[in-house]
């Protein structure tokens, strides 16, 4: 089955579910990581790892789905429930230009009543003030939500944020695209059709957006594969993935979590992922390593694995710290940690533009 599988590689052959399944279950660690290892080698052949110093800034943590595995969410009225009025978010911008950063990446809950009008507003400001920040924002989760309450079909929705300033769409809410995954866990969410359909728009429509996957919940490997050929379809009908991020579920201080107890994915289950993703993805030009959910040393050794970007600097998260894993690092430490695993490390944009790189010192 090795043999097989890359033999297909080295004729430009797209893998198929079976080959997916078997590598995800049954081949050697080392050797599904030396697979993808060349494929990132053939594609990305000058030895760099890019990242781009960005702020994840929380509008709101208002939410209608009370998705199971999620710890940040609160509902309206909660003590602690908050919408960020647009001086607090226009200070938070202002931070992070003063860090260097060039991309904003704005995600909120799906909110009761937030209309389109007021992100119009907001985007506008935005795109003024801050001009060399590009807006990489909402998922399509809120999209639909923003575009139902402003009654809305999705293109006019997505045509007015796009004139507004939105310029790029990160690919949270997907999950696992695979229905009976997310009516156990996420049963108040868009279907899997409906978050593809979104991203099929804004690919029309000029937008480029990214994929993402969170594993280690309650998907099958058979459904995890799935979403990897779901997302790789959609690459070709659209191609406007830029990259393709994957991260372990984080029990912790969730509803899901409570109920299955200690466990989920190790750190070889997300090698495994990222390695897989690799392989599958021929069509889509980057995988990115999750520092923010797996830490430093696991997110370099996935550079290794396949992976051959380390998302942002990310000045603020605050999602993912609300399970209780806060995992940060600066500019100069992401810088070390791709130097350390022998790479060149290069600060890009949200399009993956190269703007500056860090050889080592002689």
């Amino acid at each position: 089955m090795l043999r097989r599988i890359e033999g297909k590689l080295a004729q430009g052959q797209s893998l198929d579910g079976e080959d997916a399944l078997w590598l995800l279950q049954r081949a050697d660690l080392l050797e599904l990581g030396r697979l993808a290892d060349a494929e990132r080698v053939r594609r990305h052949p000058a030895g760099e790892v890019s990242f781009v110093v960005d702020r994840n800034v929380n509008y709101s943590n208002v939410c209608t789905c009370k998705c199971r595995f999620c710890a940040f969410y609160r509902e309206e009225g909660a003590a602690d429930a908050y919408l960020l009025d647009e001086a607090t978010i226009f200070a938070k911008v202002q931070e992070l230009v003063d860090h260097g950063g060039t991309q904003l990446l704005m995600q909120g809950g799906i909110h009761p009543t937030l209309r389109i009008d007021w992100f119009e507003r907001l985007f506008r400001q935005l795109r003024q003030r801050f001009p060399m920040v590009q807006i990489h924002s909402l998922s399509p989760a809120e999209i639909v939500q923003i575009a139902r309450l402003s009654q809305l079909s999705l293109e006019d929705c997505l045509h007015r944020l796009r004139a507004a300033g939105l310029q790029s769409i990160p690919g949270g809410g997907a999950e696992v695209l695979d229905d009976a995954v997310r009516q156990a866990i996420s049963p108040n969410k868009i279907s899997w059709k409906l978050w593809a359909e979104v991203m099929a728009t804004a690919h029309r429509l000029g937008m480029q957006t990214t994929a993402t996957l969170m594993f280690g919940s309650l998907e099958t490997p058979h459904q995890l594969v799935q979403h990897l050929l779901r997302v790789r379809e959609m690459q070709r009908q659209g191609g406007g993935f830029t990259a393709f991020i994957s991260w372990s579920y984080q029990p912790n201080n969730t509803e899901l979590g409570a109920e299955l107890g200690a466990g989920g994915a190790t750190g070889t289950d997300y090698l495994r992922v990222v390695a897989l993703s690799r392989l599958v993805l021929d069509n889509i030009p980057n995988i990115q390593a999750s520092w923010v959910t797996q830490g430093a040393k696991m997110a370099q050794i996935a550079l290794l694995f396949g992976a051959n970007d380390l998302g942002g600097t990310m000045l603020e998260e605050n999602v993912v710290a609300a399970t209780g894993v806060s995992f940060r690092m600066s500019q100069a430490e992401l810088i070390e940690l791709a130097r350390d695993a022998g790479f060149i490390p290069v600060r890009r944009t949200t399009d993956y533009r190269v703007l500056e790189r860090y050889p080592a010192p002689v």
